[in-house]
């Protein structure tokens, strides 16, 4: 495991968008979400992430979230915005125009749609890290995006360009994954993007995760960890095993539906999304009421 300070390691929460009945930005929800994170032990926050519904969101939207977010904040731990897109011009307009006081880092997702080859998928990131203004964590999620970073790739980023400090792995191909962490040069470092996977990257030599499920599990998925990073490794998979269900339920019928019905059934945020998405089927609500009763949530 790399020695070098990185203020993202530990428990990130990929924060979701709380929205009123009516489809509008809950202000009030998202600042109580925010508090509730930082109570619950969590090291930095992702904002504008996938969970975020981000494409849903309009560019002023995105300005006051980002706003809301670092105001409630308030220094007391290193907030991440997410800022990539499938145009690099876009991406590296945006990088040079907006104010980004406040903020520790940036998240940048691979290009989606356009399914560029590998060469293609350097330039752009190379281009947006030359104009990034604050550290940059790659984000690699073919499941959502169409397209790999492959190791060869990433290890070449990470070499090429110092304020490429890190990856967000989401491509679950652990063969990949240990390439990157065997590889790597000292000042990049390694998070899970999949919460079922996090204590078995962190075995790899990972930093720690990106979460979705720490957006309403903060305190128990903080635990774990410091559990794992302690030398607790039995107790820290205890955990792991309890969460199992969850894990599936969660991701069953589209992220972030699944956590938003979550925070739902545990009073922290209502149960809205922006269409296209839509929220969780009942028939998995209900089977998730079942889990977070007995683990005693509510």
């Amino acid at each position: 495991m790399n020695t070098t300070p990185f203020p993202f390691h530990g428990l990130g929460i990929a924060l979701v968008t709380p929205f009123h009945a009516d489809g509008s930005v809950d202000y009030d929800a998202l600042k109580h979400l925010v508090d509730y994170q930082i109570c619950g032990g969590i090291d930095f926050l992702v904002v504008l992430g996938t969970t975020s519904e981000a494409p849903c969101l309009t560019v002023q939207e995105k300005r006051d979230i980002r706003q809301c977010v670092v105001q409630q904040v308030a220094g007391r731990v290193p907030v991440v915005i997410g800022c990539g897109g499938n145009c690099t011009a876009e991406v590296v307009s945006e990088m040079r125009a907006d104010n980004f006081e406040g903020m520790s880092g940036l998240l940048s997702v691979v290009p989606f749609y356009n399914k560029p080859n590998q060469e293609g998928l350097y330039q752009h990131f190379r281009a947006v890290a030359e104009a990034a203004p604050l550290p940059l964590l790659l984000y690699n999620v073919p499941s959502r995006t169409g397209a790999n970073l492959a190791s060869e790739t990433t290890l070449r980023l990470a070499s090429d360009c110092p304020n490429i400090v890190g990856i967000k792995e989401a491509s679950g191909n652990m063969e990949q994954i240990q390439t990157i962490l065997n590889q790597r040069p000292q000042h990049f470092h390694v998070l899970s993007g999949d919460d079922s996977l996090t204590l078995d990257m962190m075995k790899m030599g990972a930093e720690g995760v990106i979460s979705v499920i720490g957006n309403a599990l903060p305190r128990q998925f903080r635990r774990m960890i410091t559990l794992f990073e302690e030398g607790q490794q039995e107790e820290a998979q205890h955990i792991n095993q309890q969460l199992h269900d969850l894990y599936r339920l969660l991701f069953i019928d589209g992220n972030p539906a699944g956590i938003k019905a979550l925070l739902h059934l545990m009073g922290i945020a209502d149960n809205v999304l922006r269409l296209p998405l839509t929220p969780m089927h009942l028939n998995f609500i209900e089977k998730m009421q079942v889990q977070i009763r007995r683990m005693q949530l509510v």
